[in-house]
């Protein structure tokens, strides 16, 4: 039984401050859709646009999955919440 709060000699290996071996690499940015396309307005009745940035249980999903930027993250939220109280988007998923 190896001894309690020791290091192992799995952690030998590990550089300390790293999570994963493989993660190190370049980070790419992923442009926002809407400043790609010039959009100025996002429209709350374009249902079809509007359900890639809800989860499958309805939750509106966050800037850091969708890629959008600040300004266009916030109309989509306010979108949604418009196509949700015009009964366009669900509130939340169907079934369990």
């Amino acid at each position: 039984m190896p001894p309690r709060g020791g290091k192992r000699d799995g952690d030998r290996d590990r550089q300390p401050g790293r999570k994963r071996p493989g993660a190190a690499g370049p980070i790419r940015k992923r442009g926002c859709y809407f400043c790609k396309e010039k959009v100025e307005e996002i429209d709350y009745k374009n249902a079809n646009q509007l359900r890639r940035y809800i989860s499958e249980k309805g939750k509106i999903r966050s800037r850091r999955i969708t890629g959008a930027c600040r300004r266009h993250q916030r109309q989509v939220a306010v979108a949604i919440k418009r196509a949700r109280e015009m009964a366009l988007l669900p509130y939340v998923a169907d079934g369990r």
